[in-house]
């Protein structure tokens, strides 16, 4: 366990606004910074940092914590690489912690792995034998040794355990390779590992600060699965992650061009346009839209010009206008994607698909020439059909000018009346205040009596119980010197908490004061950050609350103890009273 202090001082280097600020767009709201949270999508910011105790919460999605959790979350990372990455941040080194290796496979360690996979894969591809069909095949796509090099690009062997051995040579062991996603068990016989990618070209993929920390693998020839990307893995988590953003990070452009392939990706970044990512085998995520804002307030879309691609589009653009990027989107004339416009327009690929961008629609111009493209507007059935489509696009635009300015462009587009589409607009736009009202309102509820609580399901089972606990607990990490109230006094007892959360909560406090002292970020070590928000939001309540002295915490207690054998003995005939007579004279002592 890294000491209380040392947590304290790394928190004190990393100031949370300005680590939080590096992710999130944040504005003053009195003493406090507010902003859109980053972790679920919303257009009215709930996200509140408390600069004064080094606490953020989210009133939206419960998301809370300290800036440890926060990097956690964000980075995908463990609680000991949050620790390194925080400290490296700085420019400070922590004690090692001979505990980072045991109940499974570190973050690290993968990492470590994956770089002598990545180093394998090249290999294979530039110096082997069996590599000659990665090679004819990177040939025929005309990449050059320099972008080959670039990207780290690879080829697995059509073996099973090729890789396999190498990395058993290297000291990774089968459990590694398995929890790396680089092997997989044998449904015969669990105990044999085989390799995942075998006969296909390698793409690494890296992230920002330049980890390998996953891999895609593509087949060449007519077999399926196409492309074969890693699953999720300790070091990977593939909704958060973005292809050749290592490289994006430092476009020479405003924008980053959001493509659908690895080799798109590569095409644009050989050909000039360095600003080019893509998604991993999935459709763009909301947590992908949200990094992408890290880097940029403006996207261009460069997704095949098939129906999937148009549906694909849709979804980007509708995720990437809840972060506020500012979004265009471009069809490539005569080519199905980038990769093919640029090489059958050599040696003026580059400057043509340069002339695509600076012609590339509106998110709302986009959606008319679909829409013109899917309907007959001289049909009036049709153009009904499509007048309705373009309205409720239209209610999905926040701002009022907007809506007004594409009001009059589709009132154009179909010839109708603008007044007839702005009435059917305001319809739809009151219709779904009020669907959100309603949803908004059941939320509250349902939140409110925690029913279902997955994290905490207790608290349902007994709720006086759980409120006075989270009342305790609350008080405790709110007001610290509460805890050392309780170690001198011996006030509580783990077993008067019936949470079984709360119970752990409580001992985990206990545990790290009588180490050394307790510090928030600890907890980030042995809890989920599903619980971490839990105790956050405990702070968060008694944050809203003026009555937080000591009489209130004393009196807290005392509810929890008659709370406590009042549980233990229902059914009896126990005496409440003298049970809080009992608990007054024992806290007086």
């Amino acid at each position: 366990m890294v000491p209380a202090n040392v947590i304290e001082d790394l928190k004190f280097r990393n100031n949370i606004e300005d680590v939080i600020a590096s992710y999130v767009t944040l504005s003053r709201s009195g003493s406090n910074l507010k902003g859109l949270c980053p972790f679920h999508s919303e257009k009215t910011p709930s996200f509140t940092v408390y600069s004064g105790d080094g606490h953020f919460y989210c009133f939206g999605c419960g998301a809370g914590g300290d800036v440890i959790s926060f990097i956690m979350r964000m980075e995908n990372l463990d609680y000991r690489a949050a620790l390194d990455y925080l400290a490296q941040r700085c420019g400070i080194t922590l004690p090692d912690d001979d505990s980072r290796e045991r109940g499974g496979v570190s973050r690290q360690r993968v990492i470590e792995m994956n770089r002598a996979a990545a180093k394998f894969f090249h290999h294979m591809l530039m110096k082997s034998e069996e590599g000659q069909a990665g090679r004819d095949y990177f040939a025929k796509r005309k990449l050059s040794g320099a972008t080959i090099k670039h990207f780290g690009l690879g080829y697995a062997p059509n073996s099973y355990d090729g890789l396999k051995k190498y990395l058993r040579e290297k000291g990774f062991t089968d459990e590694e390779m398995v929890a790396g996603y680089l092997c997989q068990r044998s449904r015969k016989n669990e105990k044999n590992i085989y390799d995942c990618f075998r006969g296909r070209v390698m793409f690494p993929i890296i992230d920002v600060a330049g980890n390998v920390v996953a891999f895609g693998g593509r087949v060449l020839d007519d077999s399926q699965p196409k492309y074969l990307n890693s699953s999720d893995t300790p070091a990977f988590k593939k909704s958060r992650n973005l292809f050749a953003l290592n490289y994006a990070k430092n476009k020479k452009e405003d924008y980053l061009i959001l493509c659908e392939g690895y080799m798109d990706v590569i095409a644009l970044h050989a050909a000039g346009f360095t600003g080019a990512v893509a998604t991993l085998g999935t459709a763009i995520t909301p947590e992908q839209a949200r990094i992408m804002k890290k880097y940029t307030d403006k996207v261009v879309i460069c997704y095949d010009s098939d129906e999937a691609g148009q549906k694909a589009a849709d979804k980007a653009m509708r995720l990437l206008s809840e972060v506020d990027i500012s979004v265009r989107v471009i069809r490539i004339p005569g080519a199905k994607d980038p990769d093919e416009f640029i090489k059958s327009n050599e040696p003026y690929g580059a400057v043509r698909f340069r002339e695509v961008i600076e012609n590339a629609r509106t998110p709302f111009d986009y959606k008319i020439f679909q829409t013109l493209s899917k309907y007959d507007i001289s049909d009036a059935e049709q153009k009904v059909r499509a007048a309705k489509e373009l309205c409720y696009a239209i209610a999905d635009i926040r701002s009022k000018v907007e809506q007004d300015i594409y009001i009059r462009k589709a009132a154009k587009a179909l010839e109708l009346d603008a007044e007839g589409i702005k009435a059917d607009v305001r319809g739809i736009a009151k219709r779904r205040a009020a669907a959100q009202k309603k949803k908004d309102r059941e939320e509250l509820l349902r939140n409110t009596a925690r029913l279902g609580d997955r994290v905490d399901p207790d608290f349902a089972k007994e709720k006086r119980s759980g409120a006075l606990e989270s009342t305790v607990l609350g008080l405790m990490l709110y007001r610290p010197e509460y805890i050392q109230l309780d170690a001198d006094k011996s006030l509580l007892d783990p077993e008067m908490f019936f949470s079984e959360l709360n119970r752990r909560l409580y001992l985990k406090i206990r545990e790290c004061y009588d180490s050394g002292g307790f510090e928030f970020g600890m907890l980030s070590e042995g809890f989920s950050q599903e619980e971490i928000s839990k105790a956050s939001e405990m702070i968060a309540k008694r944050r809203a609350l003026s009555n937080n002295g000591e009489a209130a915490f004393l009196e807290s207690v005392e509810a929890l103890a008659m709370e406590a054998e009042k549980i233990k003995n229902r059914g009896s005939d126990a005496d409440i009273e003298s049970v809080i007579e009992r608990r007054r004279k024992e806290n007086k002592n």
